[in-house]
């Protein structure tokens, strides 16, 4: 489930903010506007009269000004009113899918100057962010709600889902069957949450400080992705290469359901197919043993080779890695033979 990424910009407009402030007073008024954030000498170069005032920003001052024709310009910070009654005239061939002159020369002047622009409708008492190539209406604070709800949702369902896949990878490790297909699978369900999280953090960010509580759930779903997601690729990639899940990254989302793009585009060989064997090499079930050193895991991954080299260890033998004593050693064992019963049981 995908509700769409806000703009980076859009945070500038969160509730809260004295732009916003000044924003909603325009709404309220019925009034249009159109507010130029930040200026350069590309847009200098298409700017004709009005006056320069550049007085500290004031969200009654900006609804005052809003009542004449004419752009608003603020300082790239936000913190001044550059000038008022800005005549703007971007290039006409650039192309626009707007209809009203407010929205038309908006979207053309965020193409041209490459400086965000927003506008308040008159009529529908709207506000939209124009940002590159793109328009952004922006959400009532109780759209955002709504919409963080749904993403949050939609993560905690995504991420049941993966944990279930995390666990099935867990007993396939310890039966010594894993497929490129499962650890395709694995990785597909990492991009779709890290995706929805994404989506998630922009309406989070745009709510401004009334998103904190929401923030706080985010992060409780999603704070061990990284770590886990870098515990599975050092299982399955050597050293030295390159982490393969953020290749997925470049995948659209009909992509992402692609289970064989998915499996190619984490660029293991081309010999290798979907059910092509693969073999872990036990980071990730040696992390989960409490308060084992870092160190002493490279160190047994390194000794003996994979997982499996792992689970036929004798206590002894796990003693000759360096930092391993014997009462690590058994902790190692007692750990693994937990691991493979859980697996086996399931």
């Amino acid at each position: 489930m995908s509700i769409g990424r806000l703009p980076d910009e859009i945070a500038q407009l969160a509730p809260g903010t004295p732009l916003r402030d000044g924003l909603d007073r325009i709404v309220s008024g019925h009034t249009g506007a159109l507010v130029v954030l930040g200026t350069n000498p590309e847009l200098e170069a298409i700017s004709t009269g009005g006056f320069v005032i550049d007085v500290p920003f004031n969200a009654t001052r900006m609804r005052e000004l809003a009542k004449m024709d004419g752009a608003i310009v603020l300082s790239t910070d936000l913190s001044r009113i550059v000038a008022a009654a800005v005549h703007l005239s971007p290039a006409a061939d650039i192309p626009t899918t707007e209809t009203g002159t407010r929205h038309r020369t908006a979207e053309r002047v965020a193409k041209q100057v490459g400086v965000p622009v927003v506008t308040v409708s008159a009529s529908m008492d709207t506000i939209s962010l124009f940002a590159g190539a793109g328009r952004q209406i922006v959400p009532r604070p109780d759209q955002l709600l709504d919409r963080v709800g749904q993403a949050l949702s939609a993560i905690q369902g995504n991420r049941t889902r993966l944990n279930a896949s995390l666990e099935r990878l867990t007993g396939l490790e310890v039966h010594d069957s894993v497929t490129l297909r499962d650890l395709a699978h694995v990785a597909q369900r990492f991009e779709l949450t890290n995706r929805l999280a994404d989506e998630a953090t922009s309406y989070i960010t745009a709510m401004g400080g009334d998103g904190r509580l929401a923030a706080l759930q985010l992060r409780d779903l999603v704070d061990d992705l990284t770590p886990v997601s870098s515990l599975v690729q050092r299982d399955y990639v050597a050293e030295q290469e390159a982490m393969p899940f953020a290749r997925l990254a470049r995948l659209d989302d009909q992509e992402l359901f692609d289970i064989v793009l998915v499996a190619r585009s984490l660029g293991f060989p081309p010999e290798l197919h979907l059910d092509s064997p693969m073999r872990p090499r036990g980071h990730r079930q040696l992390a989960s043993i409490p308060r084992l050193p870092a160190r002493v895991r490279g160190g047994l991954v390194e000794r003996f080779a994979d997982l499996n080299g792992l689970f036929a260890a004798s206590t002894a033998e796990l003693t000759t890695v360096e930092g391993v004593t014997a009462d690590i050693a058994r902790q190692v064992r007692d750990g693994l033979t937990h691991i493979a019963e859980k697996a086996l049981a399931g």
